[in-house]
């Protein structure tokens, strides 16, 4: 683990939950902070990493990974909502917050800093093919048929991902991109990189609510049991069956351990669906996951 990264996380989080106790930043803080990382480090990042990919058949399974485990998610999350006699938002919110990881401001830093830089580039794939295009179809679908609005059309979802920067950048960086530009360009982009780190992390701990919904203790054990345990062990098997191995099979199960997305959860709030566990999810998963990343971490260092 690269220990200074792993305390700059945990110090930018303090520092963020710090500030928004003593209303030391403006109220839209966390949003502009996100902004930037969305729309400045993270393409950044992608431009950094993703022309140094080299092509593996397995690469096909890191972006499956995420889909898989969607499916996974509505396997588990719906008979037993059924069981555990789940309200209808609490089970849209639960397979958003199951089904969708936090692979990118969460999970860039945390496997650059649990593995090394050498294992971002799979987290981007996981990211971009994976996770965020699971947002704009599965996740929409979700909100839309418990919300009661009109699912989606696929041209309101493929305007969205195409008005998405980092899809520029990631198309860039798979086509015209050099592996070894210019000293002056690629110094400029890994400081951006770089910068994504405690801007997001900061971002992240301006926002997380830890607000207990005691009526609401089942769907939020559920969640968490799922998200941070659950779809990990799950991923691993499936990296195997796609012949992974080393670092690309470590940053794929990793990138599955993340906690819950802080998009999905806000999008949740938005349209009114259980906004107290939705905001729990995401709170108590940032924080339990210092702990069990780690561990799976550790858990996939011995395994390879």
């Amino acid at each position: 683990m690269a220990f200074d990264a792993f305390a700059l996380i945990l110090a930018m989080l303090a520092l963020g939950m710090l500030f928004a106790r003593l209303r030391a930043m403006p109220a839209n803080a966390a949003e502009v902070l996100n902004l930037v990382v969305l729309y400045v480090c993270l393409p950044a990042a992608v431009l950094v990493n993703v022309p140094k990919l080299k092509f593996d058949p397995a690469l096909v399974g890191v972006a499956a990974t995420p889909w898989l485990l969607m499916l996974a998610t509505l396997a588990l999350v719906l008979p037993l909502s059924r069981w555990l006699r789940f309200g209808r938002d609490e089970t849209a919110v639960v397979l958003l917050c199951v089904a969708l990881c936090n692979s990118s401001f969460i999970g860039y830093p945390m496997v650059s800093a649990l593995l090394g830089a050498d294992a971002l580039p799979y987290a981007v794939v996981y990211d971009q093919f994976g996770t965020f295009v699971l947002l704009s179809t599965f996740g929409l679908t979700v909100l839309a048929r418990y919300s009661g609005d009109t699912p989606p059309g696929w041209r309101d979802i493929a305007r969205r991902i195409v008005r998405f920067p980092p899809v520029w950048a990631l198309a860039f960086g798979l086509t015209l991109m050099p592996a070894a530009p210019p000293a002056w360009i690629a110094g400029a982009l890994q400081n951006l990189a770089e910068a994504m780190l405690p801007l997001a992390m900061l971002a992240v701990g301006l926002s997380i609510q830890l607000r207990m919904p005691r009526d609401e203790l089942r769907p939020l054990a559920t969640g968490l049991l799922l998200k941070l345990l659950v779809m990990p062990a799950i991923a691993l098997p499936l990296s195997l069956l796609f012949r992974m191995s080393g670092t690309m099979l470590q940053a794929n199960v990793l990138e599955s351990a993340m906690p819950s997305m802080i998009t999905a959860a806000a999008l949740a709030i938005a349209q009114g669906l259980a906004p107290r566990l939705a905001a729990a999810l995401v709170g108590y998963g940032i924080l339990l996951s210092l702990v069990t990343l780690p561990a799976w971490a550790w858990v996939l260092g011995r395994f390879a």
